[in-house]
């Protein structure tokens, strides 16, 4: 190790690259500039040249839930405001994103000067409080404060799986650092460890249950993918030989080919079987669980909690007793499910009979008397053109309901917003996963609908740009279909301009002479098939075209009847009704 001389921004860089981050998503605005400038000529670092500042904050948070953490760059207020909402679904849906924010010239700020993007009050902070409450940690950069703060805001950004915000001064970018040691000592990233004694009694408590159960279960949700745990879950299925279910964000945590997977459980959305079996257990061991409405079918889980066992990150709830005191995810006193999980696949008692499972009964397939493209049809079709490591992104509406009980390919990856659910976040997230997923030759599948498309069709831009191959499916059922079915079918609102959209990458220039190689010598995308298929013979005619030509994007129009809607989709509504 060696003194060295370093500037605030390389710094941050650095930083950024130990975690994971290889790619900063963003636009360019004067206050970010200098900070671009340093991105661009820093070894193994990427820019995202995004579209907009909304779609690359989804685009970080799809990176983000590949690679484990992702960053987005704007310039101050009118940019950090267009990514507001973006930032806001990684809260919701615990997604760790580093938000730059480049603002001006300190001195300007202490002056309270009347500086364009600012609402000319003089309140240079107005901006970071708004983003206080949808990010768990929070900074403005200095000379004095970037090392200590760096490393304190990416410790909370990993440990805490939820954004955080960096206020970076255009005067701070390349203010030089005399740093005593370098390369630094890595970041201390290990979670705050369970408190011993509670978490032998929570222990002890689990493993009586467990011996004392007739018919055990796990079942698996969003928390557990977001903490990384998915082999933790595999171990605790061998180990266990308990029937394992996922609920619809869990989807991806368990492979759909292990014997002792049932399927996906939502409450009354979910096939008979699925809800006899859960219904009919005497113990739920619950891993990571996020009862939204979406994710339990519109409430309806009949599940007592007397009979469950929920393991969170930040607590270990045992019917009504809660293994937990403090709050927030890192609180060095509660019982996590990190820790935890280990300890109880350790600890497994060797003389517990594992039970026998009965097959598994498979939805029905699809009506075969017509060559209409329909979604019964559609989403079991889809896994046959799948890798079998693809990475499936599911835009909020017909998509994300229609994967709920689709056959996921083995080591399958699912980016979906089921609890935030923001129209057009998928197009973003989706070019960030492929972003994320271009070193481990990982395929994205892109399900998205029409109305939500026209919110951020522009990022297909950026995926050409990058070279990058995903294959986009646009579903066009002629508007806001998921809307009709919630309120007003018969609404002018619920309808969008119809657009000719099978020309998507024609008119982004994919065709473009000028745009084989772009200005900054990237390699245009090479396109596929690009067309809108009817009938379902004209569909896998093309998908069979898209399975062989994996080295190019595609785009597909798949056109469906205005009201033809997954039934989980019809089921969840009628639920919510209901109640």
């Amino acid at each position: 190790m060696a003194h060295k001389t370093v500037s605030v921004g390389n710094y941050l860089l650095y930083r950024l690259k130990e975690v994971g981050v290889e790619t900063l998503f963003g636009v360019p605005g004067d206050y970010n500039m200098p900070f671009l400038d340093l991105i661009e000529d820093y070894e193994g670092m990427d820019w995202g040249n995004n579209c907009n500042e909304l779609n690359a904050a989804c685009a970080a948070d799809g990176y983000a839930r590949m690679r484990g953490v992702g960053a987005v760059v704007t310039t101050f207020g009118v940019g950090e405001l267009n990514a507001v909402n973006g930032i806001a679904g990684s809260y919701s849906e615990m997604v760790p994103v580093v938000h730059i924010a480049g603002s001006p010239n300190t001195a300007s700020q202490a002056r309270g000067a009347l500086l364009h993007h600012t609402l000319g009050n003089g309140d240079f902070r107005v901006f970071r409080r708004m983003f206080s409450e949808i990010t768990i940690a929070n900074t403005s950069l200095t000379k004095s404060n970037a090392v200590e703060e760096v490393d304190r805001i990416l410790r909370s950004c990993v440990l805490g799986v939820r954004p955080v915000y960096i206020d970076l001064p255009i005067d701070v970018v390349n203010e030089e650092l005399n740093l005593p040691e370098w390369p630094p000592k890595p970041l201390d990233l290990t979670p705050p460890p369970n408190p011993p004694r509670t978490q032998q009694a929570c222990l002890k408590a689990i493993l009586s249950e467990i011996r004392q159960a007739k018919r055990p279960i796990l079942l698996v949700d969003a928390c557990a993918v977001r903490h990384n745990l998915e082999k933790q879950v595999q171990q605790l299925m061998d180990v266990s030989g308990f029937p394992t279910y996922v609920a619809p964000m869990g989807k991806g945590a368990v492979s759909e080919d292990h014997p002792q997977f049932r399927g996906c459980y939502a409450g009354n959305v979910s096939h008979p079987q699925v809800q006899e079996e859960v219904h009919n257990s005497d113990l739920v061991l619950s891993i990571g669980s996020l009862n939204s409405d979406f994710n339990t079918g519109g409430f309806t889980y009949h599940i007592d909690q007397e009979k469950v066992i929920d393991l969170h990150s930040f607590a270990t709830i045992i019917y009504h007793a809660n293994y937990e005191k403090g709050a927030g995810p890192l609180t060095l006193s509660s019982t996590g499910m990190r820790e935890l999980l280990p300890l109880l696949i350790e600890n497994w008692p060797k003389d517990i009979a594992k039970p026998q499972i009965p097959p598994r009964i498979l939805p029905e397939s699809a009506d075969t008397k017509t060559d209409a493209i329909t979604q019964s049809y559609f989403w079991p079709t889809m896994t046959r053109y799948m890798d079998r490591n693809a990475v499936i992104v599911a835009e909020t509406g017909t998509a994300e309901f229609g994967i709920i009980n689709m056959k996921a390919p083995e080591d399958a990856t699912f980016v979906t917003q089921v609890l935030w659910g923001s129209i057009g976040y998928s197009v973003g997230a989706a070019m960030g996963a492929q972003q994320a997923a271009r070193l481990e030759d990982r395929r994205v599948f892109l399900f998205v609908g029409d109305g939500s498309f026209q919110v951020s069709a522009q990022e297909v831009s950026t995926m050409l740009r990058k070279g990058q191959t995903p294959v986009i499916i646009l579903i066009n059922n002629d508007g806001y279909t998921i809307e009709k079915l919630i309120h007003g079918a018969k609404r002018k609102y619920n309808n969008v301009q119809m657009w000719e959209y099978s020309k998507t990458l024609e008119y982004f220039g994919a065709y473009r002479e000028e745009n084989k190689r772009n200005k900054t010598g990237e390699k245009q995308s090479q396109v596929g098939i690009q067309g809108t298929f009817r009938t379902r013979a004209e569909l896998e005619k093309a998908m069979e075209q898209v399975k062989r030509e994996k080295d190019k994007i595609h785009f597909l129009e798949v056109m469906m009847d205005e009201f033809d809607a997954p039934q989980e989709l019809k089921k969840t509504v009628e639920q919510s009704e209901n109640r």
